[in-house]
């Protein structure tokens, strides 16, 4: 039994249950009564290590990442751990793996937790935002990084996706690619909708015409994308180029042109947002747009930190991309 099954069954906020629980003179005494008959009724009891916590008065952040085994999240995760020791605070960090239910829990976790603030990235499937705004209602200061929504209740770090991927699929135009697929996420992310508008920004600007069918945004997974890669390579009028969206899916491309027998970037070239250590250490040497990911963990911890500190204005700080062209993009290799 937690703070929001007694808020569901209430009908009231998390916010709310929290602080009739602990008599706030805030909340009227018929519904302090109520709560705390309730939690009686169904047994809850307050996490005692979160009791601990509150009563030695730490400094914690809590960060929930969508896969914390990738270089980019594990990068993220490490500027922000830097700046928040730089002030004395800890970090509690979560795993979502891609999922909604996880990111729910990890978010519930953190206010039994009694974390400060929060920095978070949304699983892919993460449509319904409520316990987001459940956070703003309690006013536990939030910041998202790289996947973000409500942009009227938090502050946000995001990179500059759409820009560098009008960069990067116009490099493959220059380097003799015409017919360039877009392998991305779920088109409700606005990271891939960045990214996606900036490739099909680069192609109106050549006046190359839009293929519906070599854009495909479906989940973020190696197999899937492995198996999709491989549908579009064995077509006729198979793509002679490839942009990524992230570093699974520019790998599972790549494994993808491999299996096929094909060649890059004679056959198929390929560039994919992806960080520099992967990119650097295949055959051949892969172009790649790369986030400033520790720079991302830096300023969302100074932001959050900001927000602890009483500045709760919304801030939309960019952090821009870096397009490091190597072997696997250009046909043309005069250019």
């Amino acid at each position: 039994m937690s703070l929001k099954d007694l808020a569901q069954e209430l009908g009231v906020s998390i916010a709310t249950v929290s602080r009739a629980l602990h008599s706030s003179p805030e909340i009227g005494k018929d519904m302090q009564k109520k709560v705390q008959e309730l939690a009686r009724k169904l047994n809850y009891r307050p996490n005692p290590f979160a009791q601990s916590l509150r009563h030695e008065s730490p400094r914690m952040i809590g960060v929930v990442v969508p896969n914390l085994v990738t270089h980019y999240y594990a990068a993220v995760l490490d500027g922000i751990e830097a700046e928040a020791v730089k002030h004395g605070y800890s970090v509690i960090s979560a795993n979502s793996h891609e999922n909604f239910a996880d990111e729910q829990q990890a978010i519930d976790n953190f206010i039994s937790l009694h974390v400060e603030g929060i920095i978070a990235c949304l699983a892919q499937n993460t449509r319904d935002y409520t316990h987001f705004e459940e956070i703003s209602q309690m006013d536990i200061p939030l910041v998202f990084f790289g996947r973000t929504c409500l942009p009227e209740k938090f502050s946000s770090v995001t990179a500059n996706g759409d820009e560098a991927a009008q960069k990067a699929t116009q490099h493959l135009i220059d380097t003799g690619s015409r017919r360039i697929a877009f392998m991305g996420g779920p088109n409700h992310l606005d990271m891939v909708q960045r990214r996606k508008h900036g490739y099909l920004e680069a192609l109106r600007d050549n006046r190359i015409p839009i293929d519906r069918s070599l854009v495909i945004c479906d989940k973020i997974d190696y197999q899937s994308t492995l198996e999709a890669t491989i549908s579009l390579l064995e077509r006729p009028d198979r793509p002679d180029a490839i942009l990524a969206f992230n570093d699974i899916i520019t790998f599972a491309a790549f494994a993808a042109i491999k299996q096929l027998g094909l060649r890059i970037p004679e056959d198929v070239a390929l560039i994919g947002f992806t960080d520099d250590l992967h990119a650097r250490y295949v055959t051949p040497q892969m172009s790649a747009i790369e986030d400033q990911s520790r720079q991302i963990g830096e300023t969302a911890c100074r932001l959050l930190l900001g927000a602890i500190g009483g500045d709760r204005k919304i801030y939309k700080r960019v952090v821009p991309q870096q397009v490091v062209i190597r072997q696997s993009s250009a046909k043309n290799k005069t250019v």
